[in-house]
């Protein structure tokens, strides 16, 4: 019964946790800035993957991925300590599958029976792939913008209905992700309580908040 339920969860957590428009047999997840695949995550981690091994429960199986934790972004409330990621052995049920002793990953899922299972429709990347500002978003930036609404515009015309919202339109300048609002602006709520895109400070550019850029 309780891998009935496992496999239940994960099929639900292909709905809660949408991430990237990516296809298998199956599986399919829509586009999903990081912030949000952060907001909606119960533990954020980078660790590196250092050993697999399938179990046999349920019609398909779970793939368990042993980690060396580096550090927690978000989930000290759930456990203290990550040791395994699970996640589907198949594909076509949005398993997602990691490199063994080569690279540190950022990872993000749900706890369920204090278990932490992942896929692909969450936010996994390797760590090096990831942008600057991504990096201090998970760090600490993105957690300022859980309160606010990312919205995302796939057709032209586009509007905020509220002033939580910020307008998310790289699926329309860069017809694909991740484009560069996912790359490097978080959505925050400021003091006057409307959101906006944050891009912070760089050398170049002293502008830290607009409400019009991107």
């Amino acid at each position: 019964m309780q891998s009935v339920y496992r496999h239940l969860f994960s099929v639900l957590f292909v709905f809660s946790s949408l991430h990237v428009n990516r296809l298998t047999e199956g599986c399919s997840c829509a586009l999903t800035h990081p912030q949000d695949a952060y907001c909606n995550s119960d533990i954020v981690i980078r660790a590196k993957v250092v050993g697999k091994k399938l179990l046999k429960d349920g019609p398909f199986g779970t793939m368990r991925y042993t980690v060396k934790q580096m550090k927690m972004y978000k989930g000290f409330n759930k456990m203290q300590h990550v040791q395994h990621i699970y996640t589907d052995a198949s594909e076509s049920l949005c398993g997602v599958k990691f490199d063994i002793n080569k690279y540190q990953y950022l990872i993000t899922g749900r706890v369920f029976d204090g278990k932490v299972y992942t896929g692909l429709c969450n936010f996994n990347e390797r760590w090096e792939r990831l942008s600057l500002a991504q990096k201090k978003g998970i760090n600490h930036r993105y957690q300022l913008g859980c309160s606010c609404r990312i919205k995302p515009c796939h057709y032209l015309p586009c509007f905020v209905n509220s002033k939580n919202e910020c307008l998310w339109t790289d699926m329309l300048s860069h017809f694909g992700y991740p484009g560069y609002q996912s790359r490097h602006y978080a959505c925050i709520q400021q003091k006057e309580g409307y959101c906006s895109w944050y891009r912070g400070m760089t050398a170049r550019d002293k502008t830290t908040i607009n409400a019009t850029d991107p």
